[in-house]
């Protein structure tokens, strides 16, 4: 049994889904159909979800709503005519949303993720119909009946273990089930988004559950490349990585797969295969648990913006028992995560993801840091990017630290911080955000154009 996922730009249109319809009917393996929210069209298009954001955001503001649901709607009428349905699935849809206006305000963050969710949901039960009428039973899946069951809040939603059992019941049915990606809901019924990507962490959340001997994630590129094609130009396919690689490279910025989407399918060692819509026949990439690393050392190199520093710095700090921990309970405090903390004998740096914070947040942090714990120097610096090497084979490479060094050197561009886990699988350095495409195509004439590779 397969599971495949197919994402916005796979259900933007009705001429897509047909090629949804082509992929699926193609392979009888193919049970488990994992569907997105009508993605764009065009470039200058709007997604459906962006259209609910809109919607609910109203809703919440309590001004009239007619318009915004006037165009989600018209979006879905649009689909469902064009695949020759008839208007019952639309006025399901229509009414689906009405339902969900209606709900609970209290909690403004959970009232929009019900109404951002009706984008999968309601794109699940239309396709459903459509594969039904010529002639591919398949089921609308609902994911409370289904059982997949997330924690409460504050935490971010993630799937429950008695949830992978329940799921586990779909590799029995019949027909084929379509489900729709990025939610799920708590044992009390409250529903709940995965964070971005979510429809890809749902697809792996059921491949995981059913034991699947493939998970198709199919989307609008042939495979994983080794850099960003917007800033480097033709950069190698990668045709076969590992989960540690994908899930290092999805971190640091590969749009391709939201890196919590690797999890599942790593613990029930599923292989995971990037496939694309528009072009079924390319092989794309393979993502298994180990691979032949001998040929080339670093697989690819990402780069991600949107960092802080927190830098710190108190003369013997390295003698001080607790420092760090209480620095960190600090951030704690404020609901911050970190992504790196490099260090010396008398500073750390804490770099962290800069959505998380806000000028009231960075004033309490280096208050607290300096009369908490007696810092001489305390402050934030933003607009830092990540680039990071990745590759299995990196931890037998010799010299490969010098190499990036000198590629550095080659464009003048200054190291804030470098960061190697132990792991060895990556390279982290951070630079400043203006830096970063100078310095992605560098490193990937150092570490891929033949005339280069030592």
């Amino acid at each position: 049994m397969k599971v495949s996922k197919f994402g916005g730009t796979s259900v933007a249109s009705a001429q897509q889904i047909k090629k949804v319809a082509a992929i699926v009917n193609a392979e009888p393996s193919r049970k488990i159909v994992v569907v997105s929210a009508p993605g764009k069209r065009f470039a200058g298009d709007v997604k459906v979800t962006d259209l609910l954001i809109n919607l609910s955001a109203a809703a919440l503001r309590d001004e009239p709503t007619d318009v915004a649901l006037a165009k989600v709607v018209e979006r879905y009428a649009q689909i469902t005519h064009e695949l020759g349905l008839d208007n019952k699935i639309t006025n399901v849809i229509e009414t689906d949303l009405l339902n969900r206006l209606q709900a609970d305000k209290s909690s403004p963050p959970l009232f929009a993720d019900l109404i951002k969710a009706s984008g999968e949901d309601n794109s699940a039960k239309l396709i459903a119909a459509y594969l039904t009428s010529i002639g591919m039973p398949a089921e609308y899946v609902n994911p409370f009946d289904a059982g997949l069951f997330v924690n409460d809040l504050p935490e971010r939603a993630q799937a429950l273990p008695e949830a992978y059992e329940r799921l586990a019941d779909l590799k029995n049915k019949k027909t084929i089930s379509v489900f729709p990606g990025f939610f799920g809901y708590t044992k009390g019924g409250t529903l709940r988004t995965f964070e971005r990507g979510g429809s890809d962490i749902t697809g792996s959340i059921l491949a995981a559950a059913v034991k699947a001997e493939l998970y198709e994630n199919f989307t609008d590129v042939d495979c994983v490349f080794a850099a960003n094609p917007q800033v480097v130009e033709n950069p190698a396919a990668i045709e076969q990585m590992t989960y540690r690689e994908m899930r290092e490279l999805s971190y640091a910025g590969f749009a391709v797969l939201h890196d919590e989407a690797l999890m599942p399918v790593f613990k029930a060692a599923v292989p995971l295969c990037i496939r694309n819509t528009n072009n079924p026949s390319a092989p794309g990439t393979m993502i298994v648990a180990e691979r032949d690393h001998s040929l080339r050392p670093v697989t690819g190199i990402s780069a991600d913006s949107g960092f802080s520093t927190l830098y710190v710095s108190k003369y013997l700090m390295n003698r001080e028992i607790g420092f760090g921990r209480k620095l960190l309970q600090i951030l704690e405090d404020e609901s911050i995560s970190y992504e790196h903390i490099p260090s010396g004998i008398d500073n750390l740096s804490v770099i962290l993801r800069s959505h998380q914070l806000s000028s009231d947040k960075e004033q309490r942090i280096i208050d607290r840091v300096k009369s908490e714990l007696n810092a001489d120097d305390v402050h934030i610096r933003s607009d830092f990017s990540m680039i990071v090497l990745v590759g299995e084979g990196m931890n037998n490479q010799k010299g490969l630290t010098a190499r990036a060094a000198n590629a550095f050197a080659r464009t003048g561009v200054n190291i804030e911080m470098i960061n190697q886990g132990s792991s060895e699988v990556s390279l982290v350095f951070g630079i400043l955000k203006e830096d970063e495409q100078k310095i992605l195509n560098e490193l990937y004439k150092e570490f891929f154009e033949p005339a280069l590779v030592h």
